[in-house]
């Protein structure tokens, strides 16, 4: 059982996928708390996940939108306002997607057009979001805006490629606009810098289990589940943490901030 941490909030979850999404774990947890919310994913995501499975779960409709189209996200917010009955108070942008990653293209044989497209998908996508809802004044007074990130925007990782720019691309909007939104309407703005996580999409990306393995090694406290996020997330969406924005928080058991652990000195000395 919650404690109603977001009872009387609404919101919007963008990037559910399957029951291994961040987004799909955060529905739930959101819902558990007392909050209500619209879900939306790209149409193509909506064919090939089971959002609809999670709505049903949730009491929510799902309103299905690109992220990348201005049109789209006008029309999701402006039904999301009208079913939830009111403005929002949060909104999770968990969206990321390269080509280049899916086609498994060498970091120094980029396809431009393919990396355009990572930078819009997840990262410009967060910017249009925000634009949106702050030009139909469509977000309450003190409300939350949260989206998941990867320490590979500042730290150099292989096989990461381009998703590296577009994470570093989508903390500075959060800066940028966090700084803007908190002028206009007290609204926050802050990403999640989780650790790897075994989601659908990061299960995408070669060398991922290598990846969890060292982080895991490497964290005092170990990997963050997809579920701890959830429950961080729903945190940030609370009114506990008002004063909080413009932030890149580090969600990842220690990892960000060990020089070196007993457990990978074990390992290298074996």
């Amino acid at each position: 059982m919650g404690n109603n941490l977001l009872k009387g909030k609404r919101g919007i979850i963008f990037g559910a996928l399957d029951e291994n999404s961040i987004a799909w774990k955060t529905a739930l947890k959101v819902k558990d708390e007392g909050g209500a919310f619209t879900l939306t994913n790209a149409p193509i995501a909506m064919r090939l996940g089971k959002i609809n499975e999670l709505a049903k779960a949730c009491n929510a409709q799902v309103i299905p939108a690109d992220a990348t189209s201005e049109q789209d996200l006008n029309t999701l917010f402006s039904k999301s306002v009208e079913v939830l009955g009111g403005k929002l108070d949060f909104v999770l942008h968990s969206i990321g997607m390269s080509p280049n990653i899916r086609k498994g293209k060498e970091y120094g044989d980029m396809n431009y057009e393919w990396y355009l497209k990572t930078l819009d998908i997840s990262a410009l996508s967060f910017h249009k979001i925000l634009q949106t809802a702050e030009k139909l004044d469509a977000m309450n007074e003190w409300g939350s805006i949260v989206a998941l990130s990867y320490i590979a925007s500042q730290r150099s990782y292989p096989d990461y490629t381009d998703m590296a720019q577009a994470k570093a691309m989508l903390e500075s909007i959060a800066r940028s606009y966090g700084a803007r939104f908190a002028k206009l309407k007290k609204v926050r703005v802050n990403t999640i810098s989780q650790s790897p996580t075994k989601t659908t999409a990061g299960a995408g990306i070669s060398g991922f289990d290598v990846f969890f393995d060292y982080a895991q090694m490497m964290s005092p406290l170990g990997n963050a589940s997809g579920e701890d996020c959830a429950n961080y997330i729903a945190i940030l969406f609370s009114d506990y943490t008002r004063m909080v924005t413009m932030q890149n928080l580090m969600h990842d058991g220690g990892f960000s901030t060990s020089g070196i652990t007993q457990e990978m000195i074990d390992r290298l000395v074996k």
